[in-house]
């Protein structure tokens, strides 16, 4: 049976022609189920784990929707529980409306809400905001719900456990009652069939798409936190020190998986791509090299490497964050086969995180942070490496029929120098590029703190966050993730509300017991 294509789902031209650019190959499930439900009008739960492609899901038929009747004021309004997520939301919107004119604008807490409202009266059609911003908006008679056509809650339970029910049901009566609403969910508390049941039509659609959370446990799992920029330099690092006997790197993209394997050739690596606008027996051949042996790298797309059996893959990285948490899965998969070791690696930027932990959440698994290699740390190596390779030669006399040439070396130069420019020479080549900085990395990323409180003190989420707002005035979007372990607990914040929680909070009373907060230091 042949594959459901976007092209099959009802969407206009315009989108699905961003989808296209997008690289997508075809609709994940629930984008396959919540399309074409949304576009004949119904409202819709749609009930996924995290990173099913949610966002696509409801955002290409809501576009598709709205292209021909653009008014310059506001068609929708998306609620989301964190600024991260409600600019990862808005970026991705925006390569969907790339071919529109419709104007989209994330609002959330710690940017200037004089800049919002600056281009809010500009005319914007789509808003994707956080409640607390939304709401504060709305009040300030900036952002008017009453002729919305479209309300998302994304992420819902997530914005329930974090205190946002109030603020979720004042703005849902504040619009147009003849709204086209829809609902997503990881889990269905009885606080969600409440507001569903409340605010939502009789003939709304549930949609639920049943995941098998597996996680393969012979694979390690870590991730490296980059800038956009140094993400292919980062990627050639980790190649130059762990040295992957086979590797798989996937892209989310054809067009990604072109570009990065010209990159990697350029570089000296052996390197070849397979997706869709391939030949079959171009894939073939490319498969038939991967396996013998004759190819270190195979780049591929998540399609492309559907039926890869291949059992001998050291690493599997994700160059590319995937669609989906299956997608994911399956990635990770490809590697630890047979009960061996396996290593998956992921490249994220401190935009991403946030996806990243909504994988590890689904998953039930743990994705580690390892920082990328500094230059120190490719070059001692390659030194290693050259260096076993000189005692394997020794042991094995094969360096005996050169000896004559050494000694006429050492004639004539200080036989230590001569074999430090060999070192030097055959490290340089080995070298996957000439790194010019020592370490590099993502400074835009959280600050985590470490706070002497945890379940065994009764704290959850929702009372830290009223114990952050209490006392040093913090938003909620300005806290990312929130892991509360038996005796102790790791926040991540902004930069700013980090220093205003250790000033403020630190020595406060939290649930009866004084609280200590630094920050949290890497072993």
């Amino acid at each position: 049976m042949d594959s459901i294509k976007f092209s099959d789902l009802g969407l206009n031209e315009k989108v699905l022609k961003a989808i296209d650019d997008m690289g997508f190959e075809e609709p994940s499930k629930i984008q396959e189920e919540v399309i074409p439900v949304v576009l004949k009008g119904f409202d819709v739960i749609g009930q996924a784990q995290t990173g099913t492609g949610k966002t696509l899901a409801f955002g290409a038929p809501i576009i598709s929707k709205l292209d021909n009747s653009r008014q310059g004021k506001i068609d929708t309004i998306i609620l989301t529980p964190t600024r991260e997520l409600a600019i990862q939301v808005n970026d991705e919107l925006n390569r969907i409306a790339k071919y529109t004119k419709i104007k989209l604008l994330p609002v959330y807490g710690g940017q200037p809400i004089e800049r919002q409202i600056n281009a809010l009266k500009r005319g914007i059609d789509i808003v994707v905001g956080t409640p607390g911003r939304v709401l504060d908006l709305i009040r300030r008679n900036v952002i008017d719900l009453a002729d919305i056509k479209f309300l998302i809650l994304d992420e819902a339970d997530e914005m329930l456990d974090m205190g946002f029910i109030d603020d979720i049901e004042e703005i849902i009566r504040n619009c147009n009652k003849d709204r086209q609403t829809m609902l997503f969910s990881a889990t269905m508390p009885d606080e969600i069939r409440k507001l569903s049941k409340k605010y939502m039509a009789e003939d709304t659609k549930y949609i639920s798409i049943v995941k098998n959370t597996m996680t393969v446990s012979t694979v390690s799992q870590f991730y490296y936190e980059v800038k956009q920029k140094d993400r292919f330099e980062a990627l050639c690092r980790i190649l130059d020190v762990d040295e992957p006997s086979s590797a798989i790197i996937f892209c989310k993209t054809k067009k990604g998986v072109d570009e990065l394997v010209e990159a990697l050739e350029m570089r000296g690596y052996n390197a070849e791509g397979m997706h869709g606008d391939m030949s079959q027996s171009h894939r073939l051949n490319t498969l038939k090299k991967f396996k013998e042996g004759n190819l270190d790298f195979l780049v591929a797309t998540d399609v492309a490497a559907r039926g890869i059996d291949v059992e001998n893959v050291s690493h599997v990285i994700n160059y590319d964050l995937p669609q989906d948490t299956e997608s994911y899965v399956h990635r990770i998969g490809r590697t630890g086969r047979a009960n061996r070791e396996g290593t998956a690696y992921t490249l994220v930027t401190s935009r991403e995180y946030y996806i990243l932990k909504q994988i590890e959440k689904a998953t039930r698994s743990k994705i580690r942070r390892k920082e990328v290699p500094s230059i120190d740390e490719i070059f001692l190596t390659k030194y290693k490496g050259t260096v076993a390779k000189v005692r394997e030669a020794i042991e094995k006399e094969e360096h005996k029929r050169f000896v004559p040439l050494a000694t006429e070396l050492d004639e004539e130069f200080n036989l230590v120098d001569v074999a430090a420019a060999l070192f030097s020479m055959v490290i340089d080549k080995e070298m996957g590029s000439n790194y010019s900085e020592d370490s590099i990395g993502n400074a835009d990323s959280y600050v985590r703190l470490f706070l002497s409180v945890g379940r065994m003190d009764k704290i959850n989420p929702r009372s830290l966050l009223q114990f952050f707002s209490d006392n040093a005035n913090t938003d909620k979007e300005d806290i990312g993730d929130i892991d509360i372990m038996e005796k102790f607990t790791f926040v991540n914040a902004t930069s700013q509300a980090a220093k205003d929680i250790i000033k403020y909070c630190s020595g406060k009373r939290l649930m009866g017991r004084r609280v200590n907060i630094e920050i949290s230091r890497p072993r």
